[in-house]
């Protein structure tokens, strides 16, 4: 038998939520450029994870009604077979990530992919997408929106990930 560890290819979704009116609408609204409003995921043992308003879901890689990613970010490779990456998703839905702790601007899909590539790779996701929500509270407009903003809750259509996608390649 083999004693090496098998290792799994572990990616970053990247998708615009705004569809490109971020890009063309944030000079006028913010006074700066904002790229995109970005929803992230991560896709690893041939399921995409991601969190929103209904806590951790899965489905297969592309698989929301957001169509394919804008970008794919390859954040290296794992050694955490499904096994050990279900216990994990189980208990960080448990705990930090259940449905009733997303906030849009602090705790978000963004947070939760972060949080994941750095326990499957020690990588972080790229800052642009991480320090969005403060750029945008920077802003006059940003702080207005704010109370609106916290009332909004993302959530891609997937399968719970507790019962879901997991490993069907």
């Amino acid at each position: 038998m083999d004693n090496q560890a098998s290792t799994y290819s572990v990616k970053l979704y990247i998708y615009d939520l705004s569809k490109g009116l971020a890009r063309q609408l944030s000079p006028m609204m913010l006074g700066k450029q904002l790229e995109g409003i970005w929803h992230t995921a991560i896709v690893v043992h041939g399921a995409e994870f991601f969190f929103g308003g209904q806590g951790i879901a899965s489905c297969p890689p592309g698989g929301t009604l957001l169509g394919e990613p804008n970008a794919i970010v390859d954040l290296g490779n794992t050694e955490v077979n499904v096994d050990l990456f279900t216990e994990y998703l189980s208990s960080l839905g448990e705990s930090t990530y259940r449905a009733d702790n997303y906030q849009l601007f602090e705790h978000n899909c963004n947070s939760f992919s972060n949080e994941v590539a750095q326990f499957l790779t020690g990588r972080k996701i790229p800052s642009y997408i991480t320090d969005l929500p403060s750029e945008v509270l920077s802003t006059p407009f940003g702080q207005a929106l704010r109370p609106l903003i916290d009332s909004i809750s993302i959530t891609p259509p997937g399968n719970n990930a507790m019962n879901g996608y997991y490993g069907q390649r």
